[in-house]
């Protein structure tokens, strides 16, 4: 477990996983064996969104890659590679054409392993700062990859009716549950807050949008994405992809407020 602490903020990080984040003692992370989902936060890479009606592939410029929803990038391990009191720096690395066990086989695909033809490496990077948490997200690998990327962190949920606000009407917690798996989209956004006991506002930089997710009453997802992906039908998934030019660099920071 790493450990991050400035003023009255901690921070606590499973293997690259946050799973705290406390001001002034309050958490505002969802904690794992709660209700609703069994991590605390992961991101979404080189795609988002189902794949089961694609027969699990995915269009590519080097032909199609077998991928189980949310991508393959979630099953492999991080390697922390830089820490102090304040900040820390976890790492995954992947070689084109590597074969990764999928969890979710047999149970909820036919799909025994999983690759992406394209390598690549993936930095997550954690620091407090006297205004809050920076995320931020550096994804190096072959020039021209396609891929889309969305964090998944999960807040938790204090009182009976929470509420998002982002740049349009105020989202409600029940808005969000009628939507259902498809998460809810929140178009062309750059910050939402969340009101709950306490305040915290999610501002992103490199994503251009939202989804909002949850099945139960006690936690959100709030999840900033580069592609919303039910916009399109499983097999042109790929029409959602942006191309890595060099290097891509990703931000989400966190505010909090009474």
């Amino acid at each position: 477990m790493t450990t991050l602490a400035l003023g009255n903020q901690t921070v606590q990080i499973d293997e690259g996983e946050l799973v705290s984040y406390k001001v002034d003692g309050h958490e505002f992370i969802h904690q794992k064996g709660s209700p609703g989902w069994g991590s605390a936060d992961t991101e979404m890479f080189p795609i988002i969104g189902p794949v089961a009606e694609a027969n699990f592939i995915v269009k590519t410029t080097r032909g199609g890659s077998v991928q189980d929803q949310h991508g393959h990038f979630r099953l492999l391990k991080y390697d922390l590679v830089l820490s102090s009191v304040r900040s820390a720096v976890f790492r995954k690395a992947y070689e084109a054409g590597t074969l990764v066990d999928n969890k979710k086989y047999p149970e909820n695909s036919n799909k025994a392993q999983l690759s992406w033809p394209y390598s690549f490496k993936f930095e997550k990077a954690f620091e407090l700062t006297d205004t809050g948490l920076e995320v931020r997200f550096t994804i190096t690998g072959d020039e021209g990859m396609p891929f889309m990327l969305g964090y998944h962190p999960a807040f938790k949920l204090y009182t009976a009716a929470p509420t998002i606000h982002a740049h349009g009407p105020t989202i409600t917690l029940d808005e969000v549950l009628a939507v259902g798996s498809r998460a809810l989209e929140v178009p062309n956004c750059n910050k939402i807050t969340l009101k709950d006991k306490k305040s915290i506002t999610i501002a992103i930089e490199g994503f251009q949008h939202f989804m909002c997710w949850t099945e139960v009453r006690n936690m959100v997802c709030i999840e900033p994405i580069t592609f919303y992906p039910y916009a399109v039908e499983q097999q042109d998934l790929h029409k959602g992809f942006q191309k890595l030019k060099g290097s891509a660099t990703f931000k989400v920071s966190l505010s909090v407020s009474d």
